[in-house]
């Protein structure tokens, strides 16, 4: 038996999920993860989610909730999940910043947030996963989020209408600090292997960081390149599941392994020639700094953005390993060669004494509604 449930099919950023409102779903939470995983296709053992929405990759596998404020300051509470593709796990341990960039047109689409017919208008979105406030602002056209538009961003063809998200005091998003552990830099013991030097990082997403070199990469590997080294992804994943237990996110490397989408994890390179994956050079004046990520075990074709504001916070704070990588020292806006191009990311952190703190992260995004109407789900 199945039965169907109202749902938005939308693109945000360079991810892919399905937005639902939080009054079709149960009331108990508990009962939303076999949703969620008959929804998009999981667990599928060959990978491939055919028997659902999901796209057989971590950033076409998102499920989102949109439903009315719990707090004053916000217009729209928004729940992130990631659905994971081989197991029957759902994971709400962070937010998806590409996702986040559809949050906002949706509500105004949906009538949840009244806006005049044209405008430039700020809807404001607590993300419930990190109890962090993100402002979208957009535009809007005849009552309805303005889709067409001159913005392209890097692992997206064609362009559209802008949405620039504002991630407000970022940081301790997963862990309540923005340095989990108090350093800077901490050297981990990783199982299976030597210890390696790293920064960890919370700030919309915890984030572990580590140099390209101490793995011996050049840190302008594709993506394709790093998933036919099976040895090199179960080091990765090692070295993120003992920054897990550092982060205070697990108790064990064990429990680690089993919650996969944090901390992300982050591989770092100075400035340098590389290509992307349609063929197009990248020259090396032409970033900051160069930067691979795993997400939910797998290296992305692009940055998850939550990782990417990370990564910009990380530049920023001195002795840090993204900073010794990066040629930006002190500037605010940071351009990221990664797989599908060169990403622009502004952040902003104060120092008082020994305490670092986020003040935001603001980066551009594109959005566009796919489908909308029902989709369907086998009854449990």
């Amino acid at each position: 038996m199945t039965r169907k449930l109202r749902a938005v099919f939308a693109r945000g950023g360079t991810s892919k999920g399905l937005i639902f409102h939080a009054s079709d779903l149960p009331s108990d939470r508990r009962d939303w993860d076999a949703i969620f995983l008959s929804a998009m296709g999981s667990p599928d053992p060959l990978g491939r989610q055919l028997d659902g929405m999901g796209g057989g990759v971590s950033s076409l596998s998102k499920v989102c909730v949109v439903g009315p404020p719990s707090r004053e300051d916000a217009d729209v509470d928004y729940t992130f999940a990631q659905v994971q593709i081989n197991q029957a796990l759902v994971d709400y341990a962070g937010n998806c910043g590409n996702m986040s960039s559809a949050i906002g047109p949706f509500a105004v689409d949906e009538g949840l947030v009244a806006v005049a017919r044209d405008d430039d208008v700020v809807v404001r979105i607590h993300n419930t996963n990190t109890a962090k406030l993100i402002h979208a602002n957009f535009r809007v056209a005849g009552g309805v989020c303005a889709s067409d538009g001159e913005l392209a961003i890097p692992g997206v063809s064609g362009s559209g209408a802008p949405v620039r998200l504002d991630f407000l005091d970022p940081g301790g998003a997963s862990t309540g600090r923005l340095l989990p552990s108090g350093k800077v830099c901490d050297r981990l013991d990783v199982a299976g292997g030597p210890a390696i030097e790293v920064s960890m990082v919370d700030a919309a997403n915890a984030c572990v960081f580590v140099a390209a070199a101490d793995l011996g990469l050049s840190g302008v590997e594709m993506p394709d390149q790093l998933a036919a080294h099976p040895d090199l992804l179960r080091r990765l994943e090692a070295i993120r599941a003992s920054a897990a237990v550092a982060m205070g996110l697990a108790t064990t490397v064990e429990e680690a392994h089993e919650r996969p989408f944090i901390p992300l994890i982050g591989i770092v390179a100075p400035p340098q020639h590389s290509t992307t994956l349609s063929g197009a050079s990248i020259p090396e004046d032409a970033a900051d700094l160069v930067v691979r990520m795993m997400s939910n075990g797998q290296p992305h074709r692009a940055l998850p953005l939550t990782g990417s504001l990370c990564t910009a916070v990380a530049a920023l704070i001195d002795g840090s390993v993204v900073q010794r990588a990066s040629r930006a020292a002190g500037a605010r806006a940071l351009r990221l060669a990664m797989p599908s191009g060169v990403l622009v990311v502004d952040a902003a952190v104060e120092r008082e004494q020994d305490v670092w703190r986020a003040l935001h992260g603001s980066f551009f995004r594109t959005t566009r509604r796919l489908f909308e109407g029902f989709v369907h789900v086998r009854d449990v």
